[in-house]
């Protein structure tokens, strides 16, 4: 098998991983899975797409269940938009059945490559959370196997724990077989794009909160090398869907795709200055509308095939925060100063607000505030003193680092962030586990007696 297809997306590696398709996780023994894996300590992760940027979505001592092969969409209702699918649809085909129909995906993150039961296990967020929530409000049911428990129907009223658990447990409850969700009716998938240029991070707080309140979808890009007074400045992205539009939800081709991995990453120094300065003055000043294609509004990057390459060979770190909307103009200041302190620019720097509609998950990242996400090319030691510095900054403004975008936080980190983490613990299943648990959970729980045993 190719290692590239049980990749994360935020590391390069050269780890052989063991993966299975189609198993039945309660008939399927431990022996049986080594055996069919070539390998491995018996216990299991389901694996989605591969769009997790750290550590959550491998078990390299164990074996991935890939969820893809032969995922299809079991049923959809044009009439209530709802829709049942196996765990390893892509939202690119969810898009596409129900588009002309008038639906889209209630919530989508920056790409249209991740699975439904990746989005579920963690309860993604998008553009318009200040609207609609996580993607796990917009479950209906989940059907969930476990190596403990016949095949089990969670929702809301069946099973309620474990369906919150789920919903956010990046995988840990069960493997997730098909998912029943309710889709957003719109006019089209055109998006009517209203983009306002402002000239400093204090601009951005003044206009945020009118932004969401009069669009479906609002995002900010900040320019995290300009300084003085023109510190955080950058564009204000906000939508709506179209009256009129686009239905048939086919994305365009890539543009291109980064052939080769290079040695040392363009994406730093007077290259990312450069860049950050021309894409700054790309909106002109004030506000500026236009009509965009969906994929270029929620999916711009994946226009460019395998972009990820170009953060060179040791791969990307990308440190996502959310912190109190009381403590986070100090706060996204002070993380982005502490970047600039350390010399080391992002190049996608995003920032947006959450809303106050909570999540069903029990451990969701989404929270009442206001989120940041940073990237880096990995520099070693430098950049990983950094992103502590970043953690630290997050959880003293009593905040939380997102687990999916993690590869290296800290037990404490993880604690400080998630305070219902036990409650996952307890609801884990006794065989699944992942890399990013035991680099956490686990070290934090130390009367943990869970053993791998019979699938």
């Amino acid at each position: 098998m190719s290692e590239a297809r049980y990749e994360n997306w935020g590391r390069p590696t050269r780890t052989p991983r063991r993966a299975i398709a189609g198993c039945d996780l309660p008939r399927l023994s431990a022996a049986e899975a080594q055996r069919r894996a070539g390998g491995g300590d018996g216990t299991v992760l389901p694996f989605g797409n591969g769009r997790s940027y750290g550590d959550s979505c491998h078990d390299d001592a164990g074996t991935l269940i890939d969820s893809r092969p032969g995922a299809r969409i079991h049923a959809f209702d044009p009439q209530t938009g709802l829709l049942t699918a196996d765990a390893g649809v892509l939202f690119s085909q969810i898009t596409r059945h129900v588009a002309p129909a008038g639906w889209f995906l209630p919530v989508t993150p920056g790409t249209q490559f991740v699975t439904l039961g990746g989005a579920i296990a963690n309860d993604i967020h998008g553009k318009n959370h200040h609207r609609r929530g996580t993607f796990g409000a917009w479950v209906e049911s989940i059907v969930l196997d476990r190596s403990d428990a016949e095949r089990l129907h969670c929702s809301r009223d069946a099973h309620p724990e474990l369906f919150a658990a789920t919903i956010s447990g990046m995988g840990l409850t069960g493997l997730i077989r098909e998912a029943t969700i309710r889709l957003l009716k719109v006019p089209s998938l055109t998006i009517a794009e209203t983009t306002t240029r402002f000239d400093s991070l204090a601009d951005y707080f003044e206009l945020a909160e009118a932004a969401d309140e009069r669009h479906e979808y609002a995002v900010a890009w900040i320019d995290s090398l300009a300084t003085g007074r023109a510190l955080g400045r950058g564009h204000l992205i906000a939508g709506d869907h179209a009256p009129d539009g686009e239905r048939t939800g086919m994305a365009r081709p890539p543009l291109a795709a980064v052939p080769i991995t290079p040695p040392i990453s363009p994406l730093r120094g007077l290259a990312l200055r450069a860049f950050n300065e021309a894409y700054y003055r790309k909106a002109s000043p004030g506000t500026t509308q236009r009509l965009v294609p969906f994929d270029q509004f929620f999916y711009p990057l994946d226009r460019v095939g395998r972009w990820n390459r170009l953060y060179g060979p040791r791969g990307l770190h990308q440190h996502q925060s959310v912190v109190p909307a009381t403590t986070g103009p100090d706060a996204v200041r002070a993380l982005i100063e502490c970047a600039r302190s350390h010399k080391q620019g992002s190049f996608l720097t995003v920032l947006k607000r959450f809303g106050d509609r909570p999540s069903p998950g029990l451990t969701s990242f989404p929270r009442s505030g206001y989120t940041l996400t940073l990237d880096f090319p990995h520099r070693g030691e430098i950049t990983l003193k950094l992103l502590a510095e970043l953690d630290r900054i997050t959880v003293a403004a009593g905040g939380a680092v997102n687990p999916y975008k993690d590869a290296r936080m800290s037990p404490d980190t993880f604690a400080a962030g998630f305070l219902r983490w036990r409650e996952l613990e307890a609801l884990r299943d006794p065989v699944i586990v992942s890399d990013f648990w035991k680099r956490t959970a686990l070290r934090l729980d130390t009367t943990s007696t869970k053993t791998p045993k019979q699938l």
